[in-house]
């Protein structure tokens, strides 16, 4: 039996002050990269208190071989936030610069799919800006398609199959 490459753990609101502040506690197992400048944006209201969801939160993703934070994937919201009953909930993720290329961001990727698909969610959708075409392949390799782009991003969207 094949282990997964990566383990997501919910964060919380006072870990995510902690990561925004990049002050980790003794046992936190932090790669020296961890956290990463593009991370920060998206923790930074949520540690303010800007509420969160209990299942459509931001998760920190461990590489399974090291048990290290290498990165966070993350739902903006529950499904609908981003539109009147549709059930399309969106997401972002990233690595530090040492854990890319190695397939963990499609293994978090797949994992987040999996919660999705799990409560509920229809659809998930996330953009990325048109010179990240490492982010690009992970989005395609786990079943995304491009809906469109413009100057500044370009857009996917997955529909995914309800579990029963």
């Amino acid at each position: 039996m094949t282990l997964p490459l990566v383990s997501l753990h919910p964060i919380s609101p006072e870990n995510a002050r902690r990561i925004v502040a990049r002050e980790p506690l003794e046992g936190d197992a932090w790669h020296p990269e961890y956290p990463f400048d593009d991370e920060l944006g998206p923790l930074r209201p949520y540690a303010a208190g800007a509420g969160g969801h209990p299942v459509f939160t931001f998760y920190q993703v461990r590489e399974s071989a090291t048990g290290l934070a290498v990165g966070g994937i993350g739902f903006f919201g529950p499904p609908d936030a981003v539109g009147p009953r549709t059930g399309i909930v969106e997401l972002g993720f990233g690595l530090v610069a040492a854990a890319r290329g190695r397939g963990l961001a499609s293994a978090a990727l797949a994992a987040a799919l999996d919660i999705a698909r799990g409560n509920g969610a229809t659809s998930v959708i996330a953009d990325t800006v048109p010179g990240n075409v490492a982010s690009q392949r992970v989005l395609e390799k786990n079943g995304f398609v491009e809906l469109r782009r413009d100057d500044e991003l370009v857009y996917f969207r997955r529909d995914l199959e309800l579990q029963s």
